[in-house]
């Protein structure tokens, strides 16, 4: 069995931490001024009189002063040279050294605290913030963050007003400001703006009379606003790096994601106003990225109808206008445009009189089956859809809050088969839809879903745990007694 190596590690990036073998080492409060007063002398050698002139801070001259103050100094330094030892003999006066300076009254015994940088957070702190201010922006955010992560409160809180910690105090502040800032910067320069602003809003609350942090934090709401656009609602999913994202706007207009776009089960795609309507998203599918070419699409349709099995094919009789051969509602169909694809999702039936109609479980098997199809031609990019169902194929059983949390439950259900089904579902709502859709509703439910996420998980680990039990159990049974002779 190894010997753990001996450690010591103490912090002043708040109240003072003496931690010897990952233990906490019991200081009393006198010997704990001790530490950080020599802490703030930077490695600086202190004559006995003056740490016992700032540590002790006596209000009357005593006969035999200089004596009882030695002795008394002594007696901390051989209290924090004891508990330094427990991380191995002699450690005691290797880190707090003894020395003999020459001063005005004679040569004065005087002690110097000597530690690694690994061994003192300031020392820490300094070195990963003076790093990541040479370092590019991905490494810069590393180093700053784990700077940041060593301060626990106002350092050398034990004597953060007293005149000897002025300069450390100040030092360490300052540099606390610098990584704030540059870590705000650094999350900018790569694009995370969501990480940047709870940085800048603790900037800000810190400093509320600093202009610079109120400008930084002023940038960066317009950044997000303009990264964010019409964006209502983000919500990642626990665990799965998956965003479900609510957007006012224009399907058309969502450039970096691939499409759905609502069809009937004949697949028309000529927009006459009367088969299709022009105004309708299928009929602005062909002009907004087909150039008005609904052959183009015609193609891409023919192409994965291929494997598909039609239902039926209707006379001409009985249907004069529009496609007459039928496909099964749920079909999806991916069409390739340029480097994303338009899912072309059958959720509806086109009547002979030219009317479509759908319903709730219409709607339901044919975004279960879409899904899928996104996992396997989506190129994990995002999936922008729109509010299926509440178009001309109204779902007319369902308001607008119930169809956008079908979308929403069939999507996240579907991430327990297939985890990789897309990176971001995105929902764009038309601005005149919104004042009849309850987005809290769709908000309370992610919610729900990431909390019973977490009880499974729970759950899951007891089981494991308890199988695990009970094979230990089986094996010790099977092994019976253990005798000695």
């Amino acid at each position: 069995m190894e010997t753990p190596t001996p450690s010591v590690r103490v912090s002043v990036l708040g109240p003072v931490r003496l931690r010897v073998n990952g233990e906490d080492a019991h200081l009393t409060p006198l010997t704990a001024r001790l530490l950080v007063r020599l802490v703030a002398a930077d490695g600086e050698a202190v004559p006995a009189r003056r740490l016992y002139r700032d540590v002790w801070q006596p209000t009357a001259e005593l006969p035999r002063q200089d004596l009882r103050g030695r002795n008394e100094v002594q007696k901390r330094i051989l209290e924090l040279r004891r508990a330094l030892d427990l991380a191995g003999p002699g450690l005691g006066a290797r880190i707090v050294r003894t020395a003999q300076l020459p001063t005005a009254r004679g040569v004065e015994s005087s002690y110097q605290l000597v530690l690694a940088t690994e061994e003192l957070d300031s020392a820490e702190f300094t070195q990963l913030v003076g790093g990541a201010l040479r370092a590019a922006p991905a490494s810069a955010v590393r180093l700053l963050e784990e700077a940041l992560r060593l301060w626990r409160g106002r350092p050398l809180a034990e004597a953060h007003d007293e005149a000897f910690a002025a300069v450390a105090v100040r030092r360490l502040t300052q540099l606390r400001e610098t990584a704030l800032r540059e870590l705000i910067a650094g999350h900018s320069a790569l694009g995370r703006y969501d990480l940047a602003l709870p940085v800048a809003e603790q900037t800000a609350r810190e400093r509320p009379d600093d202009p610079e942090a109120t400008a930084a934090l002023t940038r960066l709401h317009a950044r997000l606003r303009e990264r964010h656009g019409g964006e209502l609602l983000r919500h990642t999913l626990r665990g799965l790096r998956v965003d479900v994202v609510v957007v006012r706007g224009d399907l058309f207009d969502q450039e970096d994601a691939n499409l759905v776009v609502g069809f009937s089960d004949t697949f028309d795609t000529s927009a006459d106003d009367v088969v299709i309507s022009r105004e309708s998203v299928q009929g602005q599918l062909v002009e907004r990225l087909f150039e008005g070419r609904h052959r183009l699409l015609d193609e891409g349709l023919r192409r994965g109808l291929k494997e598909v099995a039609p239902l039926a094919t209707e006379s001409v009789r009985a249907k004069r206008r529009g496609r007459r051969t039928r496909y099964p509602v749920g079909t999806a169909v991916a069409v390739p445009v340029g480097a994303r694809r338009v899912f072309a999702l059958a959720y509806s039936r086109l009547g002979n009189d030219l009317r479509a109609r759908s319903a709730p479980a219409d709607l339901r098997l044919s975004l279960e089956r879409l899904w899928p199809a996104v996992a396997v031609h989506g190129l994990f990019k995002p999936v922008a859809v729109p509010l299926i169902g509440a178009g001309l194929a109204r779902v007319v059983e369902l308001d607008r809050t119930q169809l956008l949390l079908l979308i929403v439950e069939t999507f996240t259900a579907s991430l327990r088969e297939d985890p990789a089904v897309s990176p971001e579902l995105r929902v764009v709502i038309r601005a005149d839809e919104l004042e009849r859709t309850d987005l809290s509703a769709v908000e309370a439910f992610l919610r729900d879903l990431d909390e019973g996420r977490d009880l499974d998980e729970r759950r899951d680990l007891d089981e494991r745990r308890d199988l695990d039990e009970r094979r230990d159990l089986d094996e010790r049974s099977a092994i019976g007694p253990t005798h000695t002779s």
